[in-house]
């Protein structure tokens, strides 16, 4: 029986790109007889206090504690054939922890990201910080390993620049159990523009601020927002629902228009398109930055929209409001376009691959 053990930055059930990366496979790898372990760098209390201001002492304190456990994870290794990485196996310094399992352990690292996380994000961190990310190790890990999974053909390219073996591993969804479109009965008014994130990247939904705002005084729609912080911004029609794990997909499914803008700049071609996933699955009109691979995920016009300027975002939107059966169209064509090619069934073959 293979064993592998799995090394990633947030406990089991919590980080969505852990959840949507490869948790939602582990089942699969019991029934296809391969034995797994987990270890989170951050431990249940570090994740819940991870995002709460203030509590500096508390997060020091957790990431000691974290560097403790990927030290005596070292230590469990001996019997397992595989090691996979999400991400890296510490926030801070050089790949110390990677270099010992690859090079004196000598096990099989598949290494596994979704973003371009060897950039930097001047923007959300101090130049002290920056430099302790230490972003050049992810191609010091690529090099190091047995296979890269990576979310996009960037990050691919990226992996194999560095002499990986890099394959393809986009990010799924469960389309069978989870991601269900649900029976809409009931008509609403206004209709629901919406855009779902995190904190940190509310700033991505600010670019597209003067459009909504343009759009609303021809077209009056709620602007529903999911995240962990409300916006900073006003606006006249503004709902905000703070992010559940346990009612995310409901609370989604109340979209009628869904919607992801994003710089064009290199950060960007490292996305991997998650939210307009999220929005197709459930059979909601997603209408996304032309940038990256989003233009891999919606074909333009057929099963979602691709906008690069203010006023095709304008022209976009306000079809979509105006035309329920275009809306209807978009989101029946979306949600096959994830069946077939970003959905737990399609996609288990090449997860179980990695370990081949």
């Amino acid at each position: 029986m293979k064993k592998v053990y799995f090394l990633a930055p947030y406990p089991l059930h919590h980080a969505p790109s852990q959840r949507f990366r490869f948790e939602q496979y582990l089942p699969l790898l019991q029934e296809v007889g391969i034995a797994w372990r987990f270890q989170s760098f951050l431990s249940e209390k570090g994740w819940q206090v991870l995002y709460q201001k203030e509590k500096a002492p508390a997060k020091a304190f957790h990431v000691l504690m974290g560097f403790l456990r990927r030290m005596a994870v070292l230590f469990r290794l001996s019997d397992c054939h595989y090691v996979f990485i999400h991400r890296e196996l510490s926030p801070l310094g050089p790949p110390v922890f990677e270099w010992i399992i690859a090079k004196l352990l000598r096990k099989k690292i598949i290494y596994d990201f979704d973003d371009a996380i060897w950039m930097a994000d001047e923007g959300d961190l101090s130049g002290l910080l920056l430099r302790l990310k230490w972003h050049k190790k992810v191609a010091q890990i690529c090099s190091w390993s047995y296979k890269v999974s990576a979310g996009n053909a960037y990050l691919c390219k990226f992996a194999e620049q560095h002499g990986a073996k890099a394959f393809f591993m986009p990010t799924t969804l469960d389309t069978e159990k989870e991601h269900i479109p649900p029976l809409k009965t009931s008509k609403h008014h206004p209709l629901r523009i919406g855009w779902t994130g995190t904190h940190s990247t509310l700033k991505h939904l600010y670019l597209l601020w003067p459009v909504l705002e343009k759009l609303y005084v021809q077209h009056p729609f709620e602007l529903w927002v999911i995240a962990n912080r409300p916006p900073e911004k006003a606006f006249p029609s503004l709902r905000f629902i703070p992010w559940r794990k346990e009612s995310e997909i409901q609370d989604l499914a109340q979209f009628d228009i869904g919607i992801m803008p994003l710089p064009d700049d290199a950060w960007s071609k490292g996305k991997c398109g998650f939210k307009a996933l999220q929005y197709m699955a459930l059979e909601i009109p997603a209408v996304a930055s032309d940038v990256g691979a989003n233009r891999t995920i919606l074909s333009n016009g057929e099963s979602g929209f691709l906008c690069s300027s203010e006023q095709e975002w304008l022209d976009t939107l306000g079809r979509l409001l105006t035309q329920p059966e275009l809306r209807k169209e978009m989101g029946q064509k979306g949600r096959e376009q994830v069946k077939r090619h970003y959905s737990i069934v399609s996609r288990t073959g090449d997860f179980l691959g990695l370990f081949a």
